[in-house]
Formats: C-alpha cells, sequence, structure tokens
C-alpha cells in the first residue's frame, strides 16, 4: 500500500474506498469500507443512517466531526484529505446525492432513491497531488 502519491489522482471506477477516521474516544483509527463517487479530488459518500435532529447517526461521521484530517484508500493508494458534512439542500448536496445512486443503482438490485435522498452526504477534499 502508498501513502499518498504525488501526481496521482484517484480513480472513479473503484467500487468501494476504505476511509478513515480517527475515534473521537479513543484516538484509534477506524476504517470502514463505503461507497464512494469522486468529482475533481472532492471524493463524496452517503451515510445511510443519516442524523437525528441534526446529529450524524453513524460513528464514522461522529468522529470526523471531532478530527477532520482523514484518509482515503482508492485501488492501492491511500490519499490524506479534510472530510466535512455536505450542507443540506445545497448544489454540492444534490450533486452528491445524484452521483451515488447513478454510480451504484446499474449494480443494486434495490431501489436506491430513498437512500440517495435521506443519507447524509459527507465530502473529503483530497490534498493536492503536487
Amino acid at each position: 500500500m502508498s501513502w499518498y502519491h504525488a501526481m496521482v489522482p484517484p480513480p472513479a471506477g473503484e467500487t468501494y474506498c476504505y476511509f478513515t477516521t480517527t475515534g473521537r474516544s479513543s484516538g484509534e483509527p477506524r476504517e470502514i469500507e463505503i461507497w464512494y463517487g469522486l468529482v475533481g479530488t472532492t471524493v463524496y459518500m452517503l451515510s445511510g443512517s443519516g442524523d437525528d435532529g441534526g446529529r450524524p447517526k453513524a460513528h464514522w461521521v461522529r468522529n470526523l466531526l471531532k478530527t477532520p484530517a482523514v484518509s482515503v484508500r482508492i485501488a492501492d493508494v491511500t490519499y490524506e484529505g479534510v472530510a466535512r458534512v455536505v450542507e443540506r439542500d445545497t448544489e454540492e448536496d444534490a450533486a452528491a446525492r445524484k452521483l451515488l445512486v447513478e454510480k451504484y443503482q446499474p449494480t443494486y438490485s434495490n431501489d436506491l432513491a430513498g437512500w440517495g435522498r435521506t443519507s447524509l452526504a459527507v465530502a473529503v477534499d483530497l490534498k493536492p497531488f503536487v
């Protein structure tokens, strides 16, 4: 595995990325396998559990709120980045949802429209590749 290759942009065609946050209580790395979409140097993911009164339900989202410095491994390359929850009802939010649903619906047997509407969109702005 390589760590943050300069001049190597991430591939968009992989099925999963491996997203690592820092545990908000433990301080230990926490990695999840998750669907992703890519626009330029921003990785988008959807947290299917959404939020409850503005508070994210997923632990990985809570972790990134405390420590936004994260890593994303796509194929065999790991990238450093800064994670954030995408503001709801913005153009970026709508574009992220559309991107993920359109990428995964053709290969998934169930309808992903509800997932695309109710999930919490998360973005990781990757560090420059220079």
